[in-house]
């Protein structure tokens, strides 16, 4: 028998945006891991943390998306760690491709400048890669993450 979608409280409109939404947050993640950025947390979901490492960073990173007309939602000290002030994307379904796109290429903007790409040689996308990769850095990476 077929259940319609009012007893079961979806609609239409309903399910075609949480699939929007796990389309726009994976793409993000996808995209961001891609590029080398340090990025963690669930997989599916669509608040997408970044790591920025320091202070300065996310003072830069803040002044610099306002700049661009991106709105930034960052955590440091004390709600983080001393170096794992991070950005956090907060991916919606009202959210479209150019909107994404836009906030990459802003990022690619930002990088030369602030040095957002932290995984010089491979992207990482677990905490345990972020550890891994501050802590047992080598010394041919002339980037400076104080």
């Amino acid at each position: 028998a077929e259940v319609s979608t009012q007893s079961t409280g979806y609609t239409e409109d309903g399910t075609r945006r949480i699939k929007q939404l796990a389309d726009n947050t994976r793409y993000f993640r996808e995209e961001l891991r891609k590029r080398g950025y340090i990025i963690y947390g669930d997989s599916a979901s669509p608040v997408i943390p970044m790591i920025l490492f320091t202070l300065a960073n996310i003072c830069a990173f803040a002044r610099e998306c306002l700049n661009r007309g991106l709105a930034s939602v960052i955590v440091a000290f004390p709600a983080t760690t001393m170096l794992g002030a991070r950005a956090r994307f907060c991916i919606s379904a009202s959210h479209t491709r150019e909107h994404l796109d836009r906030t990459l290429q802003i990022l690619e903007e930002l990088d030369p400048i602030i040095g957002l790409k932290m995984s010089s040689n491979r992207p990482t996308s677990t905490i345990g890669d972020f550890v891994r990769h501050f802590f047992t850095r080598t010394g041919k990476d002339t980037r400076a993450v104080d």
